[in-house]
């Protein structure tokens, strides 16, 4: 399904249902958007969001996908939540990896369980004599620096691309250890939306924004929050500027090609 999300391009949800395991997930858009959906009779929604529903129809769709494009695995779950069994995730890694190298797909995947992707990774890579996907980018979110620890952990996976989205940002951040190592390629930035929004003062994206340039990383502020507006798109500037950088598949290097999406 055609994304509004800022950073991707497309939605991939072959699970649905989730269940919150840190103060970033209190307000979650998926609760939100569960029972409109479930009104409507879309399948996939037809109990509570607490609920981990497997979809396996849905899990040949990519590779009908002709036009490359980014595509978020899982906007309304989590790839590997306990209640998705290894074996699922499985189908569905070889669904990413055919249709990366088919058509040129990305796929992003975002999980607050680093640790459940690391130990899936250690009992199923003999599954993929190539190594991690390439096309398969994998990230973390980490709402405040008590959350940090998420990323030494992301740190173990092989991805080409490994990234973190401190969104909703709670509290100012210091990433400089794990930019400094190579852990992260990819930094996303997003204030809190919607009913009951929590503030992000404007200075801890900037000493984010600062940590990931100074570093070679790219850096994309998706939004600045806001219980009415979220200030997204050509409205989430910092300092009169537009940040919506990429990274490549190379590590540590961010895509020249987006450069212009900088406002000068």
């Amino acid at each position: 399904m055609p994304s509004s999300i800022e950073w991707t391009d497309e939605t991939w949800n072959p699970v649905t249902g989730c269940t919150r395991v840190s103060p970033g997930c209190d307000h979650c858009y998926m609760y939100a958007l569960y029972p409109r959906l479930k009104g409507m009779g879309v399948r996939g929604y037809e109990t509570g969001p607490d609920e981990v529903l497997l979809l396996p129809e849905r899990l040949q769709a990519p590779l009908s996908w002709k036009k490359p494009r980014r595509v978020f695995v899982n906007s309304m779950s989590d790839v590997f939540h306990p209640r998705v069994p290894y074996d699922f995730v499985l189908e569905m890694f070889r669904v990413m990896e055919t249709a990366a190298t088919r058509n040129g797909h990305i796929f992003q995947i975002l999980t607050k369980r680093p640790g459940r992707a690391t130990d899936w990774w250690l009992q199923h890579e003999a599954y993929f004599p190539r190594g991690w996907p390439s096309g398969v980018w994998i990230g973390t979110s980490v709402e405040s620096q008590k959350y940090a620890p998420r990323l030494t952990v992301l740190g173990r996976l092989p991805a080409a691309v490994r990234f973190v989205s401190a969104e909703p940002l709670l509290d100012k951040l210091d990433l400089t250890y794990w930019l400094r190592r190579d852990v992260l390629q990819w930094v996303i930035v997003g204030g809190e939306s919607g009913p009951g929004a929590r503030k992000m003062d404007p200075s801890w994206a900037r000493s984010l924004r600062d940590q990931t340039i100074g570093n070679g990383v790219a850096f994309f502020l998706k939004q600045l929050g806001g219980v009415r507006d979220k200030r997204s798109g050509e409205k989430a500037l910092l300092d009169g500027k537009l940040w919506q950088q990429y990274p490549n598949s190379a590590k540590g290097k961010c895509n020249a090609a987006h450069e212009d999406k900088m406002e000068s």
